[in-house]
């Protein structure tokens, strides 16, 4: 366990501890998902339940672009589990912000160089995007 933080607290994530998605996205998102996290352990204890919380929370406020989070326009849930809670049989999109506009999913879906995207639907869209996501993920960590 190390130590980090304003008040060192013992077990709380360094920001070397944090998913890579994280670790090459923005400080205000890597501060959001440690402060959660520090949150979530005092009340849940450390495990994958305080680590899920402080992904739920960068979510509301970031989306999942290729292998990093970048700002939201709006904050809010991104996606049917985000806005249903975690007793809720929806399922996440996986960082997509879902309940983004259909054009807002089409310049990700540009800046991922999906190809179709324009004759995409919305749903489509997403998965696509969680698709492109998930493999820029896997490039970044070299597999």
């Amino acid at each position: 366990m190390r130590a980090h933080g304003p008040g060192n607290l013992i077990g709380m994530p360094t920001r070397e501890d944090m998913p890579g998605t994280l670790r090459r996205s923005p400080k205000k998102a890597q501060d959001t998902y440690v402060a959660a996290h520090d949150s979530a352990v005092k009340e849940y204890g450390e495990g994958e339940r305080a680590h899920r919380t402080a992904l739920a929370a960068v979510k509301h406020s970031f989306e999942k672009v290729g292998d990093h989070w970048e700002p939201k326009a709006k904050k809010g849930p991104s996606d049917a589990k985000a806005a249903g809670g975690r007793d809720t049989p929806k399922q996440t999109a996986g960082g997509v912000d879902a309940n983004a506009s259909k054009e807002h999913l089409l310049s990700v879906a540009k800046k991922l160089d999906i190809s179709g995207r324009t004759k995409m639907k919305k749903k489509e869209l997403v998965e696509a995007i969680q698709k492109a996501n998930a493999k820029s993920t896997r490039k970044a960590r070299g597999k």
